[in-house]
């Protein structure tokens, strides 16, 4: 199986090949900092599993070791690297996929970093537009 993305303006474009080592919500205050949304999800595979087809990802170094890499023109964040802690793994953000609903994340992870009301978030109102349009 081979999933495309890339970044929002198209100029970061990748591949991936086979299944994912796991595929997980992180809910870390890192993550949260990085992205500026209240969690991300993110593809874990094997390095040799990613291949860029177009474009030069952007780095950022914040905790020694943990590498992000984002688009330098648009600021999409795409991939996550901590030799450290995940030896040989890059984790992609899942929500950059062409087609990000065809492979639901299946587990959560630094919940204890969670913010309160994210697990209340099913008992808000919800809406198939913004309101009122």
């Amino acid at each position: 199986m081979t999933r495309t993305g890339g970044c929002r303006c198209g100029a970061i474009r990748y591949a991936v090949e086979g299944d994912a080592a796991h595929h997980a919500v992180c809910h870390c205050s890192d993550c949260r900092a990085s992205s500026g949304a209240p969690m991300v999800a993110w593809y874990a595979v094997q390095e040799d599993q990613l291949r860029l087809l177009s474009g030069e990802p952007a780095l950022y170094e914040g905790t020694p070791g943990a590498q992000r890499q984002f688009c330098p023109r648009c600021g999409t964040g795409l991939f996550y690297r901590n030799a450290a802690m995940l030896p040989g793994i890059v984790d992609i953000q899942s929500a950059t996929f062409d087609d990000p609903a065809a492979s639901p994340p299946d587990a959560q992870i630094q919940c204890a970093e969670r913010l309160p009301w994210v697990a209340d978030m099913a008992e808000m109102p919800q809406f198939a537009r913004y309101p009122g349009m």
